[in-house]
């Protein structure tokens, strides 16, 4: 075979190696939020069908998404991923009326899909939490898919911040940061929040009343919230690790660190129950910003819902707190080894 031939050949397979990558990629312009939404809408239809279907990534560069009073705009397509160029440089965001406010009406982002990876973005709903008075809920992010993945993704809302909305979900967050006031993390499913930084905002105006970070509502699923290495920020007001919210809510709280001890309540959670009264709320080795281990020799706390009471002790010894390890929980699907995966792919993009 001659020199031409080889350099022939050589050509071609470059030209179709960047027409497959040109396939598999969408860029969307800059700050342009009707570029953003024509993107998700392709990549809707072109992975339909989840048997065919390979990874299709979104890349937003820095901006505003703004995408106005809409909502609920939803990503059907499988193994798509959306791809910001900075945690807080690429935000998405909208802003729902106070009227039409419901934790199943406002999300910023609705996923309804498997395999959908988030990666260095905000989502942020504006609605006007301290206005809406009796009820606030604003999600930035409706998860009824499974098997989702955020990486450094930044959530900016009050009430309702994040839904994991699968009674049978698996999903996974690393590095992930999530704002809020009430119930901000909320919903069943089994949800691995992995080094993840939990900020507690006022939770009115002049940082009066009660925080909740999790209500999980546990329902065919063993583990439920599980928080591992996760770091709490209060704003000001004092604040819970969780509630229940119904069914047999899971929470579990390993190696966190609180940046204001103080804030927290004696009894950590919230003994009353929202159509529960069984809860397995636990933590293990909780620390100060110092990082000295402030974690109570004994919490025994007895949950309530009307005349029925469920008193258990809240604290973990070593060998319970092993149970919850990473690959314990998802043996089937190893979340953290995709985040590496898929580090080295987005890489390859962005050069």
């Amino acid at each position: 075979m001659n020199r031409i031939v080889i350099f022939t050949l050589l050509v071609l397979t470059s030209f179709v190696c960047m027409g497959k990558v040109k396939q598999n990629v969408i860029n969307v312009e800059a700050g342009n939020a009707a570029s953003l939404l024509s993107a998700i809408e392709q990549a809707n239809r072109q992975n339909a069908d989840p048997k065919t279907a390979e990874w299709l990534y979104i890349m937003i560069p820095d901006g505003i998404y703004d995408l106005g009073s809409r909502v609920l705009t939803t990503i059907t397509g499988h193994r798509v991923a959306l791809i910001g160029e900075s945690m807080t440089g690429t935000i998405i965001q909208n802003k729902p009326a106070i009227e039409d406010e419901g934790i199943s009406k406002t999300a910023t982002l609705r996923l309804m899909t498997s395999d959908t990876y988030l990666q260095d973005l905000t989502l942020k709903n504006a609605m006007d939490y301290y206005r809406a008075q009796s009820a606030g809920r604003a999600v930035c992010l409706h998860d009824k898919g499974t098997r989702t993945i955020c990486k450094r993704v930044r959530m900016l809302s009050y009430q309702d911040t994040y839904y994991s909305d699968n009674s049978t979900g698996q999903m996974y967050m690393e590095n992930c940061e999530i704002h809020g006031t009430v119930d901000f993390i909320c919903g069943p499913a089994d949800v691995y929040f992995n080094r993840c930084s939990i900020v507690t905002e006022r939770r009115t105006l002049n940082g009066s009343g009660r925080n909740v970070i999790a209500a999980p509502r546990t329902d065919d699923t063993p583990w439920g919230y599980v928080f591992e290495s996760c770091a709490i920020y209060n704003r000001l007001s004092e604040f819970v690790l969780a509630r229940g919210w119904k069914a047999t809510p899971h929470c579990i709280w390993l190696n966190t660190t609180l940046m204001s001890p103080e804030k927290l309540i004696a009894s950590r959670f919230d003994p009353r129950g929202m159509r529960t009264v069984q809860s397995d709320f636990k933590e293990f080795h909780t620390m100060d910003a110092e990082g000295r281990d402030i974690t109570p020799a004994s919490n025994v706390v007895t949950f309530t819902l009307d005349d029925e009471k469920n008193t258990v002790e809240t604290i973990l010894t070593a060998a319970e707190a092993r149970k919850y390890r990473l690959e314990k929980i998802f043996p089937d699907w190893r979340p953290e080894k995709m985040v590496c995966k898929m580090a080295k792919r987005i890489a390859r993009l962005r050069r």
